[in-house]
């Protein structure tokens, strides 16, 4: 497996949030910002110049979606902008069609995006229950589709557990609603291979940050034939479906790091899995009240979303922090009150872990190393939290 280096002195275990850039990335955006300033639309060399470097990265990342038709992909500026051009494509183009399909456990780019639909009077949303592992239910799924469906939207791979959906089925089912089907695969792309012809995928969105690319560029696959209606209007660029000059030197780095990802697919993925697999064992074994979420459900092999019983898990995420760990809460601030995410709510974790969890994200960066430094800061965290709790009060009173 290609050997890199993490430029964080930490152990970085976040990487669902974003990967620490490969300097090969950072070579190729360094290259493309030197060799000048052309505009991909201008006919001069400097623009046929930066032209090519767009369709070089245009081609890898079509390559390890799956297709090898590169005018299905449009650069966008990540995944948010993605996952809205989605959803507001579908609404534009399916007429006479005002319903969306979605799953509870949804990216707040999709799910805020529907309530704002729902808001105007534009659209009637179904939000599709999940169990227990985070699995959605399929049967309620297949019930909410009808013949004023516009847009189904399933996300492959849930950024906070990692628990992989069958999309597979739920385009085919989306399909013979007659409605478009969107995949939000920005936590998928790059860490198990992708093949959007397969799956018959109508729409689907990555980003260049979360497979060690840079930030501020991602891209939506259009299948060829799909209905199309742009987002950003003013100009001709992304053949009419997306206005703005091209981010060169992003959308560069994004190639490079796509093919990348294409390469280490097959070695990295197992040690990958083999370092999840090893934080889980030694944390459980440590600490046998804890709880890893949606372990009986596939999921990707580098996440790892731990539910520590009594405890707040931004506080954890904290206590890490200082002893050179990075992770993430499964919290969101809302007021000023750290409450459960959507995600483990809508999953039914018990009221004695909803507030613990805390997600650990590896990539091909990370070693065995890290590993046994996040299990020393976890015990030593899970002391010093339950030491400062009151003995004669419930951690949540």
């Amino acid at each position: 497996m290609r050997q890199t280096t993490t430029p964080f002195t930490c152990s970085y275990l976040d990487n669902n949030a974003t990967a620490p850039m490969d300097p090969e990335v950072l070579g190729a955006m360094v290259a493309a910002l030197e060799q000048g300033c052309g505009n991909p639309s201008s006919a001069h060399r400097a623009g046929r110049k930066a032209a090519e470097l767009v369709l070089e990265a245009r081609g890898a990342v079509a390559a390890l979606l799956g297709t090898q038709n590169d005018a299905e992909i449009v650069f966008t500026s990540g995944g948010t902008e993605a996952n809205n051009t989605a959803l507001h494509s579908a609404m534009a183009t399916q007429i006479g069609r005002d319903e969306i399909v979605v799953s509870a456990l949804e990216h707040a780019s999709v799910l805020t995006t529907c309530a704002a639909f729902e808001k105007s009077g534009q659209a009637v949303v179904h939000r599709i229950p999940v169990d227990g592992e985070g699995r959605i239910v399929v049967d309620a799924y297949r019930a909410a589709l009808n013949g004023r469906t516009a847009l189904a939207s399933v996300q492959w791979a849930n950024n906070e557990t990692g628990v992989l959906q069958p999309v597979a089925e739920l385009s085919k089912l989306a399909h013979q609603a007659g409605a478009l089907f969107h995949c939000d695969a920005v936590q998928a792309m790059g860490r198990f291979p992708l093949d959007v012809r397969a799956t018959m995928i109508d729409l689907l969105s990555v980003s260049a940050h979360k497979l060690h690319g840079p930030q501020g560029v991602g891209a939506l696959y259009v299948r060829k034939g799909t209905s199309f209606s742009p987002l950003l209007r003013g100009g001709r660029q992304e053949r009419g479906r997306r206005s703005g000059s091209e981010n060169v030197a992003g959308i560069a780095g994004f190639g490079k790091a796509a093919a990348l990802a294409t390469a280490a697919l097959s070695s990295s993925n197992a040690q990958i899995c083999a370092l999840r697999n090893l934080l889980e064992k030694r944390v459980l074994d440590s600490v046998p009240s804890a709880r890893v979420l949606s372990s009986g459900a596939p999921r990707l092999a580098n996440t790892s979303c731990i539910a520590f019983e009594g405890i707040e898990g931004d506080e954890m995420v904290t206590l890490l922090d200082r002893m050179g760990v990075a992770a993430s809460s499964g919290a969101a601030c809302s007021t000023g009150a750290m409450e459960p995410s959507h995600v483990v709510r809508a999953m039914g974790i018990p009221f004695s872990h909803i507030r613990g969890a805390v997600r650990f994200s590896f990539s091909r960066m990370n070693t065995e190393k890290d590993v046994e430094r996040a299990c020393a800061a976890i015990e030593s965290t899970l002391e010093d939290l339950h030491a400062d709790a009151p003995a004669e009060e419930a951690v949540y009173g």
